[in-house]
């Protein structure tokens, strides 16, 4: 799973995006030899939150008033096996503020790595720990119909805000990283533009992709021959902690905000370091240094059975894309 960081370039509905000026910026930044197109790209995400009347008043005195729950629903065409779900946990968890010790590892490795006003890693991290978000992934025919599920069947708990599409994004190769470009337009409820965004893809040397690609074999090996899946090419990670995968979060990040820096483009909304990133990496990490076996698309499988007519067993890596994804979805969770 590569390391991306995701900006959003929000515009008015009466005026233009700025993909034009992101294309001429990359091209006058960047050799011909440098920048090759190489596709096309698409995403799909719908909003949804709960319905405000339904949501229980605030009896107590000075009591926190109750936050919105969301729940999002994403599709991207480079992650085509599966979609992803993202939503808000329940309210009836208790609220556990946070303590002036020293932070814990949590969902939301470097975070505090992050620097202050660094777009929405720093604006969304006080919020995201009162409401923390909860991430899966789903084959498409179940995503299709959750998504009817939760529309009409849940209607008077849940409201269908807003859908936004990236219908002919723009792929580019830039040395070590992948660009994905385009406009997204808002469809539902009304037809407008919402702006631009761009995925900032790192693909130079990385342990974290190394990892996954480990574990991705290793599933490979044991479900197609049923031989055994340890071998040499583990013991590299045998000493790797999760502070080292953090750290390599916090390095790429920078490799990525340089890169963006160079297209001199402002005001935008900025993910990359949010809240939950690289939580799927440490488990992946955890199972390899415990031995364990393609325990977690099984258990998926298992429970979403009748969902949908294709499960995850074509799928190598049902968590490959959950980084990007909580990344589209925290800069395409408008208020409006």
């Amino acid at each position: 799973m590569p390391i991306t960081g995701v900006y959003f370039i929000p515009t008015s509905p009466n005026a233009t995006t700025t993909l034009t000026t992101l294309t001429e910026r990359l091209r006058a930044s960047f050799t011909d030899e440098d920048l090759i197109p190489i596709g096309r790209w698409l995403l799909d995400h719908k909003l949804m939150r709960d319905t405000p009347g339904l949501l229980p008043a605030s009896s107590t005195q000075g009591q926190r008033p109750t936050k919105p729950r969301y729940m999002q629903l994403l599709s991207l065409s480079h992650y085509p096996t599966h979609g992803f779900i993202y939503t808000s946990e329940p309210t009836e968890k208790p609220f556990h503020p946070p303590s002036a010790g020293p932070p814990v590892t949590a969902t939301s490795p470097a975070t505090s790595a992050a620097s202050p006003g660094q777009g929405l890693d720093a604006a969304q991290g006080a919020s995201a720990v009162e409401m923390p978000m909860v991430m899966t992934t789903v084959p498409p025919p179940a995503y299709k119909t959750l998504f009817q599920h939760f529309t009409y069947a849940c209607q008077p708990f849940w409201c269908h805000r807003l859908t936004v599409t990236v219908p002919n994004g723009v792929v580019y190769d830039v040395g070590d990283f992948r660009v994905r470009m385009g406009d997204v337009r808002q469809t539902v409820p009304n037809v407008r533009p919402r702006g631009t965004i761009v995925e900032i893809e790192w693909r130079g040397p990385s342990v974290v992709d190394s990892l996954s690609g480990v574990q991705d074999r290793r599933a490979a090996i044991g479900a197609g021959t049923g031989e055994d899946v340890d071998s040499g090419i583990d013991v590299s990670f045998c000493a790797l902690e999760e502070a080292d995968v953090d750290a390599e979060y916090v390095a790429t990040a920078s490799l990525i905000r340089e890169f963006w820096g160079r297209l001199g483009i402002t005001g935008a909304k900025e993910a990359i370091l949010v809240p939950g990133v690289g939580k799927e990496v440490k488990e992946k990490l955890g199972k390899l240094r415990k031995g364990e076996k393609g325990g977690e698309g099984k258990g998926k499988d298992e429970i979403l059975a009748g969902l949908g007519s294709m499960s995850f067993e074509d799928d190598v890596d049902p968590t490959a894309g959950t980084d990007a994804a909580r990344q589209y979805m925290e800069v395409l969770r408008f208020n409006r």
